[in-house]
């Protein structure tokens, strides 16, 4: 498979402009220049490609549609696209040390692509299309205006936020399976003997999805994070091993739990219900004694 490790290799490979910089690329498709791939790919970088009316070969009769397609350097890139060459698009291409650099900016959405594209209205076209006018304004190879740059993209990553949103909230169906799918591997995950506390990448696994995205659905839909759905469930299984077994003490429930020193565990617990797991059991006995 071949990797490609710059944008000047891959924008030669498939029929793109040169590029502008070695660390951020922007630019325009040309549907007429682009040259399909005969294999798959893998491109060690990062790559936010949007399509404006697009439609394949092989369904002509289906409407095109506008969209925001994410790939990043783990990704592969299957052969052949057979879009009809009556689309046009733009696309950012970002260096891994840009990324890295400016960890803060770009959230969770570059791993997207494994799951769901970006579908786009007419109006979030028009306000991406700007966005990508000022990217395009503000580069240049001294990158003497490179913090105006980093601020259009920043930009670029927030309305991706926003219209994410607005796309989880459309068709919440499509969704239904995560949700219940990561409540039921929770509830499983205590329903056999455990030697660690479960987190959010456990169960991003088991669903076949990366924790980022597992993290933002179950965040939009539940109003809670993934670790603080995972929280809830732990204390609440601990109130009823503590209520249901009362000849366990605190260090076995702990234990139990999947946690490794019983002393987090109570701190743990207090922090969440403002009780020690003892303060807590002798509560309870006390308003129901046998």
């Amino acid at each position: 498979m071949k990797i490609y490790k710059d944008f000047t290799s891959y924008n030669q490979e498939i029929g793109l402009s040169e590029p502008l910089d070695n660390d951020i690329d922007v630019g325009y498709y040309d549907p007429l220049k682009i040259t399909v791939a005969c294999e798959a790919v893998v491109v060690d970088f990062y790559r936010i490609s949007i399509k404006i009316k697009y439609r394949r070969k092989s369904t002509p009769d289906v409407e095109p549609v506008s969209a925001i397609f994410f790939n990043t350097p783990d990704l592969i890139i299957e052969p052949g696209w057979d879009a009809e060459p009556t689309y046009t698009g733009m696309y950012l291409q970002l260096s891994k040390k840009i990324i890295e650099e400016n960890r803060f900016l770009f959230k969770t959405y570059l791993d997207y692509g494994q799951h769901e594209a970006l579908y786009l209205t007419d109006d979030e076209v028009e306000d991406v299309s700007t966005v990508f006018r000022l990217m395009l304004k503000y580069h240049d190879s001294e990158k003497t205006n490179f913090s105006v740059l980093i601020s259009y993209v920043n930009v670029l990553v927030s309305l991706v936020e926003a219209f994410y949103k607005r796309q989880f909230s459309t068709d919440p169906k499509q969704y239904n399976h995560i949700i219940t799918g990561f409540q039921q591997s929770l509830a499983d995950y205590y329903n056999q003997p455990v030697k660690q506390l479960p987190s959010v990448q456990y169960f991003a696994d088991k669903l076949g999805l990366t924790a980022n995205y597992l993290g933002d659905i179950v965040k939009h839909f539940t109003q809670k994070s993934a670790l603080e759905n995972i929280h809830d469930f732990v204390i609440k299984r601990a109130k009823e091993l503590l209520l249901e077994n009362q000849k366990m003490n605190t260090a076995e429930i702990a234990y139990a739990l999947g946690f490794e020193y019983p002393n987090y565990f109570s701190k743990f617990f207090k922090k969440q219900v403002s009780l020690t797991p003892r303060e807590f059991r002798l509560q309870a006995m006390n308003r129901n004694p046998i």
